[in-house]
């Protein structure tokens, strides 16, 4: 067994055809998650934090170009012959998708849906794996499970259909879970009371995390470390706690900027100037240098690689220093 991270994505890079021409939609994707540990990669809609979650399980298209490596306990997912994925998806790593209504059968009853992962891929007894998925639903909160599992998906609410597609990923007693915004279809209320069940249910069973979502805040809230992916690049990696105080990338402090903060309240709201780019968009040099406040023509030319800032890395020419004189400060 690798001594190393559980999960390792490594200058990941993914090129797709688009508009009939092959286009690089994921430039440079680095994330690290050791073994038992949370890590949230936050980013807007199509900064490519999707595809990089689904190159973890290899579900990305067929005609991707894939460069760089996905590596799970030293073992490069690309790499992986057919029958090997096909183990790895039953075992080892499981996803909690955003539309729970997306990915389970309508015309079969919850418990088909639940029981057949385990008969089919792990050869458990239906009888067994009956019992089984039942304690699972009550574990995520779902009363009167025996009754659940013989209903069909239109006939529960999106929180509890949701709680489903948690027990589900549970089942497989995987090593990893993938959870690509896995609340943001609910309520408020049915939001926390989903990202509580799989707080609770990774700390029980020991579970590494890559925690999908666009929203900063909750990803300080639940996770032990943040990347954050602007137009097909990891700009920025640190500590969850220090998101505030060391944040030494202009997107990540704009980010901050632009939403309230319950620690402080007086704090002036500043909108990002310019709008988001898609990966196969960005032009050469940095793809936030038309936003930034603090762009030079360095900046224009040449594209960063990561380098150290504070407790994490930023791929800035100029990052914002990350000293204690600093802490809660914003661009």
């Amino acid at each position: 067994m690798s001594s190393g991270p559980l999960l390792r994505i490594d200058a990941l890079r993914i090129d797709l055809p688009v508009d009939g021409a092959v286009r690089t939609v994921v430039h440079r994707a680095d994330v690290s998650i050791p073994e038992g540990t949370a890590v949230a990669l936050v980013g807007e809609s199509g900064s490519g934090k999707s595809l990089t979650a689904r190159s973890v399980l290899g579900l990305l298209p067929r005609n991707a170009g894939i460069h760089g490596d996905v590596l799970f306990a030293g073992e490069s997912v690309p790499a992986m012959r057919p029958e090997r994925l096909r183990a790895f998806r039953a075992s080892e790593v499981a996803m909690v998708f955003q539309d729970p209504r997306a990915h389970i059968n309508p015309a079969r009853s919850i418990g088909d849906f639940l029981v057949e992962g385990l008969t089919t891929a792990r050869g458990v007894r239906a009888a067994e794996a009956a019992r089984k998925v039942t304690r699972i639903l009550q574990e995520v909160g779902i009363s009167d499970a025996a009754r659940r599992m013989r209903q069909r998906p239109h006939e529960l609410s999106g929180g509890l259909l949701q709680r489903v597609m948690i027990a589900a990923a549970l089942a497989a007693e995987p090593r990893l879970l993938l959870a690509d915004e896995p609340t943001t279809a609910l309520d408020v209320t049915t939001q926390e009371e989903v990202m509580a069940i799989i707080g609770e249910a990774r700390a029980a069973r020991g579970l590494a995390m890559l925690f999908i979502t666009h929203d900063l805040e909750l990803a300080a809230a639940v996770c032990d470390r943040i990347a954050v992916m602007y137009a097909g690049t990891t700009v920025e990696e640190l500590p969850a706690e220090r998101l505030r105080a060391q944040a030494a990338h202009p997107y990540t402090r704009a980010l901050l900027a632009s939403r309230p903060s319950v620690d402080d309240t007086g704090a002036e709201l500043r909108s990002i100037p310019g709008r988001p780019l898609s990966g196969f968009e960005v032009p050469d040099g940095c793809a936030f240098g038309d936003r930034c406040p603090r762009v030079q023509d360095l900046c224009r030319s040449d594209r960063p690689e990561p380098t150290s800032a504070g407790d994490g890395t930023a791929s800035c020419h100029f990052p914002h220093p990350c000293g204690p004189e600093e802490a809660g400060r914003h661009a």
